[in-house]
C-alpha cells in the first residue's frame, strides 16, 4: 500500500491531477499495486476555505505520506493578498523547506512525434534528452526581503541570494549521482563571473569534481547556458544550478519538448517526495477541458521511479504516453495539422487504455 497526498491546489490543477490518479490506478491494478489517495486543498482554494494557503491539516497529511502529487496553485485572484498569503509564498516555498525537498529533477526529453511541435528547427531538438537538478530551498526566494523608504519618498526593496558550502555539495553530490546513471556528464551553471555566491558555488563543484573523475564536468555562466539551450542543446546531459537559474532554465526548456505541458517534475531530498508538472496553475483555461494532462501524469511516473523504486512501472506510463503521441492525440497546446485532438479527461483515457492494454 502506498500511501499519496492528492493536492489539486488552483486553476487547472483539478483536471489534470484526477488523469493522473487514472495512470496510477491503471498501474495497480495491472501489476498488482495498492494505491491510497488523500486529498487536501492547498493554495488558493485552501486559503478561500480556510484563511491560509497551507493549512496545518495539509502539510500533516503530506508528511504522514509516502509522496505527494501536487496540481498547481495560484492565480491572478490572489495577487493582491498580503506576500506571506500568496499561494506561491506562502504555500509552495514553505512546503518544500518543511518536506526538506532539496532537489528538483526536471527531465527533458523529446517525444520523436512531437518534434514538430516545437518552434525550434527539426536539427537543432532532435535527440534531445537532458535532466536540470534545481537546487530547491536556498537562493533568492528563500533569503531575507526587506523595504525600505528612500529620502526622494520612493521605497528600495532587497532580497539577499545566499548559498553555504554544505548545501551546494549537497545539489551538487546529487547531480553526479545522476549523472552516473546517465552519460556522465555534469554541467554546472552559475554567474561566477558577477556573483559572489555563484563564485563560491564553481570553486565548491570544482573541487568535488576529482570525486567523481567518471564524470564529465564543466562550468558555464547562466547568460551563455540560455542560448547554448536553444543553439545545441544536445550539448546537454544533466545540468545542476540554483534555484532562480533552475526555475528560469527549465521554463526555456520545455520548449524543447513542444510545451510546457509536457515537462514533468520531482522535488526530493526528504522522506516525502513531492511531484507536480513544470506549468502553472492556467487560470485562462481552467474549467475548459483543454489543460494538458500529461506533465501531470508524467510527474506521476517519476513518483513510481524516485519514491517507490518501480522502474517498470514507471516506463509503463512513459511507454504509453509516447504511444499516443505516436498515434497522433494531441491537445491543443499541440495541436498540429493531421492530428486528432482530444481533451483533458480524453487524454488521461487514452494512457489509462494503453497501461491496461
Amino acid at each position: 500500500m502506498y500511501k499519496i497526498a492528492v493536492l489539486p491546489g488552483d486553476g487547472i490543477g483539478a483536471e489534470i491531477v484526477p488523469e493522473a490518479i487514472k495512470a496510477l490506478q491503471a498501474i495497480g491494478s495491472k501489476f498488482g499495486h495498492q494505491f491510497q489517495f488523500t486529498e487536501a486543498l492547498i493554495g488558493g482554494a485552501a486559503y478561500d476555505a480556510g484563511g491560509h494557503p497551507l493549512p496545518d491539516s495539509t502539510l500533516e497529511l503530506c508528511r504522514s505520506s509516502d509522496a505527494v502529487l501536487l496540481g498547481a496553485i495560484g492565480g491572478p485572484k490572489w495577487d493582491s493578498l498580503p506576500v506571506h498569503l500568496r499561494p506561491e509564498v506562502g504555500a509552495l516555498l514553505p512546503l518544500r523547506k518543511e518536506l526538506g525537498l532539496y532537489a528538483n529533477l526536471r527531465p527533458c526529453m523529446l517525444f520523436p512525434s512531437l518534434i514538430h511541435a516545437s518552434t525550434l528547427k527539426d536539427e537543432v531538438i532532435s535527440g534531445v534528452d537532458l535532466m536540470v537538478i534545481r537546487e530547491l530551498t536556498g537562493g533568492l526566494y528563500f533569503g531575507e526581503k526587506s523595504r525600505e523608504k528612500t529620502a526622494d519618498g520612493g521605497q528600495k526593496a532587497t532580497d539577499i541570494l545566499s548559498y553555504s558550502t554544505f548545501e551546494i555539495e549537497r545539489i551538487a553530490r546529487f547531480a553526479y549521482e545522476v549523472a552516473r546513471k546517465r552519460r556522465r556528464k555534469l554541467c554546472s551553471v552559475d554567474k561566477a563571473n558577477v556573483l559572489e555566491s555563484s563564485r563560491l558555488w564553481r570553486e565548491t563543484v570544482t573541487a568535488m569534481a576529482p570525486d567523481y573523475p567518471d564524470v564529465e564536468t564543466s562550468h558555464m555562466y547562466v547568460d551563455n547556458c540560455s542560448m547554448q539551450l536553444i543553439r545545441n542543446p544536445r550539448q546537454f546531459d544533466v545540468i545542476v544550478t540554483e534555484n532562480m537559474f533552475g526555475d528560469i532554465l527549465t521554463d526555456e526548456a520545455s520548449m524543447l519538448t513542444g510545451s510546457i505541458g509536457m515537462l514533468p517534475s520531482a522535488s526530493i531530498g526528504g522522506q516525502v517526495g513531492l511531484y507536480e508538472p513544470s506549468h502553472g496553475s492556467a487560470p485562462d483555461i481552467a474549467g475548459q477541458q483543454k489543460a494538458n494532462p500529461l506533465a501531470t501524469i508524467l510527474s506521476a511516473a517519476m513518483m513510481l521511479r524516485y519514491s517507490f523504486n518501480l522502474e517498470e512501472e514507471a516506463r509503463a506510463i512513459e511507454s504509453a504516453v509516447q504511444q499516443i503521441m505516436a498515434e497522433g492525440y494531441r491537445t491543443p497546446d499541440l495541436m498540429e495539422a493531421g492530428q486528432t485532438m482530444v481533451n483533458t479527461t480524453q487524454m488521461g483515457d487514452l494512457v489509462e487504455q494503453k497501461i491496461l492494454a
